[in-house]
């Protein structure tokens, strides 16, 4: 892990998110910074080691959950699909841009998040800040 100034990142912080105690309170995380900052290999190698703690953690590209969130609609499979991913202990949405959405993705993502609000955490990774 590089822990250069313009990384804003200390060993404490690091030490901190990798132990559970974020995940028992159900609070959440956002990772901010530009394209190739490390984002992605932080909210990875989290969720990697809170697995291997025993949590249950599910990592999904943003638009990979939306298509797969879409493609359960039709077959009847959505209730499951949400069922099963509210119950993680951690679910990582990568790539999250603030690119325009449909209301049906609004919908399907909006539904996803209230239902784990409060109980379970989530981890997001955007390259949209200042």
């Amino acid at each position: 892990m590089d822990y250069g100034a313009s990384r804003q990142i200390s060993k404490i912080q690091i030490r901190l998110l990798a132990q559970s105690e974020w995940l028992s309170r159900h609070q959440n995380i956002l990772f901010t910074g530009a394209t190739g900052c490390g984002k992605t290999y932080l909210d990875c190698a989290l969720g990697h080691n809170h697995g291997q703690q025993g949590k249950n953690v599910y990592y999904f590209r943003l638009k990979e959950l939306l298509e797969k969130m879409f493609m359960a609609l039709p077959d009847g499979s959505y209730r499951k699909f949400i069922n099963k991913h509210m119950s993680a202990n951690l679910m990582i949405l990568d790539d999250w841009r603030l690119g325009p959405l449909t209301p049906q993705q609004r919908s399907d993502l909006l539904e996803l998040i209230d239902a784990r609000y409060d109980t379970k955490s989530t981890l997001i990774a955007s390259d949209i800040y200042g």
